[in-house]
């Protein structure tokens, strides 16, 4: 009795953990979110979003129990035209004050593939909260070089309509839709 119960012991010792979802905080130098639209159908415009924060909960053994938070204040849009941003930010568009803020929390991560993952969750734009899937790529993780410690880089893209969001003036001859590219880099929590 004693060597079978040694021998449980040992075998559950051995047995490795279960894998829980580790915190990772965007790299804000090198995370940035991309969108574009057609003008008169004459150009593609774009604009971008950078400098936000955010957090990954990533869980390597379980993606699909992974999560995603990211926030960033409306009025950090860069567009590249003085004009344009101000445009942007007035009653016409977002009407934004310096505490509005773009958010994303997901609600739930369906993997799709080694390295691929279609991303469910809620955007809140211009005080309007819609769900949205990003498809998500997990380009790498690994120790980054330089830093010394666990980092993950991930790529994902979605398409909105403006208009879903309270922008949609002068469509259909500036595009209701925007498409959106996100690429992120996160390192592991401290």
């Amino acid at each position: 009795m004693k060597s079978t119960l040694l021998a449980a012991a040992v075998a559950l010792a051995a047995m490795p953990a279960f894998a829980e979802a580790e915190k990772y905080v965007l790299d804000s130098s090198h995370s940035q979110i991309l969108f574009s639209y057609q003008h008169l159908g004459f150009s593609t415009t774009w604009g971008m979003f950078s400098g936000f924060e955010g957090e990954i909960m990533f869980d390597a053994a379980d993606p699909a129990a992974s999560s995603v938070t990211v926030a960033m204040p409306a009025m950090s849009m860069l567009t590249g035209w003085e004009e344009r941003f101000t445009h942007f930010m007035s009653a016409d568009f977002f009407d934004a004050t310096e505490d509005e803020m773009v958010t994303f929390t997901s609600t739930g991560i369906e993997v799709t593939g080694d390295t691929t993952a279609l991303i469910t969750g809620d955007l809140t734009l211009n005080g309007v909260t819609k769900p949205v899937v990003l498809d998500a790529v997990l380009n790498q993780t690994g120790d980054h070089p330089m830093e010394g410690k666990p980092w993950a880089g991930f790529n994902a893209t979605t398409t909105l309509l403006r208009s879903d969001y309270g922008l949609g003036k002068f469509a259909p001859y500036v595009s209701d839709e925007v498409a959106v590219t996100i690429s992120i880099e996160a390192m592991k929590a401290d």
